[in-house]
Order: C-alpha cells, then sequence, then structure tokens
C-alpha cells in the first residue's frame, strides 16, 4: 500500500505544486495554450490545447519525473533509481537523472513503440524489456530495486510525481483564468490527479473530466464499483494509458475531485488526431488525443474547455496507419467494388459518375477474375478520395442510380 495515500490530504497541495514548478524552472518548456478555431467551431466551446507533446522528452511525464528526483535524499540519489514505463515517464526520468547526476535503469513493456526506448537510452538509461503490459514491467521493476537497493520511481502513484503533473494544470489555470473545464488523458492517474488538486484547491467550480479509451477503461471501471479494480487485459492502440490497475492514491483522488471520465473509442481517437495533424499541424500519440477524442460528447457549449495533449512520442509508421484510420472514418477515402458487364464503355461510365461528383480518383484495380462470374463481369474496386460521408452517400446514389450495385469496403 503506498504510505503517501495516508499523509496526502494533510498536504498543502498548492503549495506543493508551486514548489514542484520551482523546480521545474529551467528544465521544462514553456507550453502555452493554443486557442483552436477548428474545434472551437466543430464543438461549440472554446477549446485551447495544452500542447505537452511538445514539452521536453515529448511529454509531461518529465514534470513529475523531475520534481520526485529533486525531492530524493543524498542517500537515495547515490543508490540510483529504477522506474516501470511504456515510455514516456521512462524518458522523463532518465533525462531527470542524468540532470542530476545519478544512474537509472528503466523497465519496459514489450509492446513499447521503438521510438520511446531509443529515447530513453538516448539519456544514459539501462533500458531493460521485460512483460506484455506496464503492470508486468512494474512487478519486476519493484523486484530488482528490492534485490539491489535502487530507489523506485514509480510512474503515477506517488505524492512528489503528481504534484510534478499537477504544474500542467498550475499553468493552464494561470494563463486562462476563467476555465470551465479541463479534460486530461487517463493511465494510472497521476497527471488527473495532480490537475484536480491544484485545479480544486485554486477554483472548485472548474471540472476536471478525465478521458479513457474504450479498451482500457482503468479509472471509470473502478469508480463506478466503488473500489480498485483490476482489468484482465488492454486493448487499445494508445499504449500510453493501457494501465490494467491505477494506483491507490490516484484513485483516492480521483474519486474525490475528479468530476466524471468520459469514454472514447479507437475511432475517436484516430479521427482527432487526424484533425489535430491538418488542422494544426501537429503530432500527438494516442494517448495523448484522448481529450480532443471526448470534446463531441461534451455536454456544454460556449465554455472555455482546455484540452491536455499529453505526448507526441510517436512512430512514423503508426502515424501513417492512425490517419489513413482517421481519413475513413470523416468519410475523406471511400472505397468500393462493383461488378461490371464485361462490355466496353462500363469503366469509362463510373468514372464519368465519379468525376461529377468531384470524387478524385486515388486507386484503381479492373480484374476478371475476381468477379462473381467471371465469365460474364469484370470486378472493378475503386478508391477515392472524397469530403464527407454525405459526399459519398451522393456517389453512392449516383452510381445506384445508373444500375451500379456497389459493395462497400471501406
Amino acid at each position: 500500500m503506498n504510505t503517501d495515500l495516508f499523509n496526502y490530504e494533510n498536504r498543502n497541495h498548492e503549495e506543493d505544486i508551486r514548489k514542484a514548478a520551482q523546480n521545474l524552472k529551467g528544465t521544462i518548456k514553456n507550453t502555452n495554450l493554443i486557442y483552436s478555431d477548428f474545434f472551437s467551431k466543430e464543438y461549440g466551446n472554446n477549446v485551447y490545447i495544452k500542447p505537452e507533446n511538445l514539452q521536453v522528452t515529448g511529454s509531461f511525464k518529465v514534470r513529475g519525473a523531475f520534481n520526485k528526483i529533486s525531492n530524493l535524499t543524498k542517500e537515495e540519489k547515490e543508490k540510483g533509481v529504477i522506474t516501470s514505463s511504456a515510455g514516456n515517464h521512462a524518458q522523463g526520468v532518465a533525462l531527470s537523472a542524468q540532470k542530476s547526476g545519478i544512474n537509472s535503469i528503466i523497465v519496459m513493456p514489450n509492446v513499447t513503440p521503438l521510438i520511446k526506448i531509443e529515447g530513453t537510452r538516448s539519456y544514459g538509461s539501462e533500458v531493460l524489456i521485460h512483460g506484455n503490459v506496464y503492470d508486468e514491467s512494474y512487478a519486476e521493476a519493484l523486484r530488482l530495486a528490492k534485490e539491489k537497493g535502487y530507489t523506485f520511481v514509480h510512474a503515477f502513484d506517488d505524492y512528489d510525481v503528481l504534484c510534478g503533473q499537477g504544474t500542467v494544470g498550475l499553468e493552464i489555470i494561470e494563463e486562462l483564468s476563467n476555465v470551465d473545464e479541463i479534460l486530461v488523458p487517463v493511465g494510472g492517474g497521476g497527471l488527473i490527479s495532480g490537475i484536480a488538486l491544484i485545479a480544486k484547491s485554486l477554483n472548485p467550480s472548474i471540472r476536471v473530466t478525465g478521458v479513457e479509451p474504450s479498451g482500457a477503461l482503468t479509472m471509470k471501471k473502478s469508480l463506478s464499483h466503488g473500489h480498485i479494480v483490476e482489468l484482465e487485459s488492454c486493448c487499445t492502440t494508445a499504449e500510453g494509458v493501457a494501465v490494467k490497475r491505477p494506483g491507490d492514491l490516484t484513485y483516492s483522488i480521483v474519486n474525490k475531485y475528479v468530476d466524471g471520465i468520459i469514454e472514447v473509442s479507437e475511432e475517436d481517437m484516430t479521427e482527432a488526431l487526424l484533425m489535430l495533424v491538418e488542422k494544426h499541424k501537429l503530432i500527438a500519440e494516442t494517448s495523448g488525443i484522448l481529450p480532443l477524442a471526448a470534446l463531441k460528447k461534451l455536454n456544454i457549449k460556449n465554455k472555455n474547455v482546455a484540452c491536455v495533449v499529453s505526448g507526441g512520442n510517436i512512430d512514423v509508421l503508426t502515424i501513417s496507419s492512425l490517419i489513413n484510420k482517421g481519413l475513413v472514418t470523416r468519410g475523406r477515402i471511400f472505397c468500393f467494388s462493383v461488378d461490371l458487364p464485361d462490355k466496353p464503355g462500363q469503366l469509362l461510365k463510373v468514372s464519368e459518375i465519379l468525376a461529377g461528383s468531384g470524387a478524385n480518383v486515388i486507386k484503381l484495380e479492373h480484374n476478371q477474375f475476381k468477379a462473381m462470374d467471371r465469365f460474364m463481369n469484370v470486378q472493378l474496386e475503386v478508391t477515392v478520395e472524397t469530403n464527407s460521408e454525405t459526399h459519398i452517400q451522393h456517389i453512392i446514389k449516383k452510381l445506384n442510380n445508373e444500375n451500379f450495385n456497389i459493395n462497400r469496403i471501406y
């Protein structure tokens, strides 16, 4: 059991988080709020992005790690530190240890993107790959800490760590004093705990809402049951929040201070990523995009909403895959097949319908052997660029009116 659980209520949260902000001066970047004309218009609120994807190491995690290591005793620093992480906390601990001149070991699950593994090593840490999810890496790190005497730096269930994360909320409120709602990604709960503590200390009317993917509803299910629930597994592309069990301390804080948890789908996330890239030219990882994905599910209008885009450590192949999925979700790509009578002019006829409908052909495959009856028909498979689901339905109607029965692939 985390001993912080029994002590945090007696602490002055505002004072501790302001002290963390002082510790972080000279180490972190200023990530000033970005007002989003697009998201504001799309969802009917005044939407601001807190771009922690632009932070040192590419994530907010450096805040908590550096604050924790800054508060260690000389003896603890001499022993060196160890932690477990899917990547962002790892880089935060690695950089913080490097700046403090101490040794660090990071245990990472085997699902961690290569960019995060290499990023961690670049700060001089020793990286050990162990387990399929964070929780298995965590158990191994605890075992090594006990065996070797290292100081363990928890990714989220630690008061000094979450006070460091709380500086994100402090900065939002100092820059946007009339903020009504802060949307925060939730994994183990450290970021939202720190933000909730400072927000409720400064202005209890500020709503702090967490966002989780459908495949990792760790905190949402725990809150609904009234006690900590451990998931059997996590299934989400947002590996940064793929935590099966929230912390004892973070659960206690979230249960008391957080106003709710919003669930979003994988499709919601890919759509939000596409819009962030296209409209703001910003890259974020899928766990970082959760607050933007949740905007469509807010039951408020004309309010000031701050979205914490928590990290941007994502590899190029994943970006490509997610953007393509986002294009499909937003109705920007349409792929269909149709069996054409094997006679001259049919392909031209389909092309004219597409051109007349304003669809741009990206890919076309004309294959006799794919047709249901290859002696009578030829199968045509077409991928076109469109601008919305309404546009797609218009194209489908046009084709149907000309007696082309299509099969929508995506």
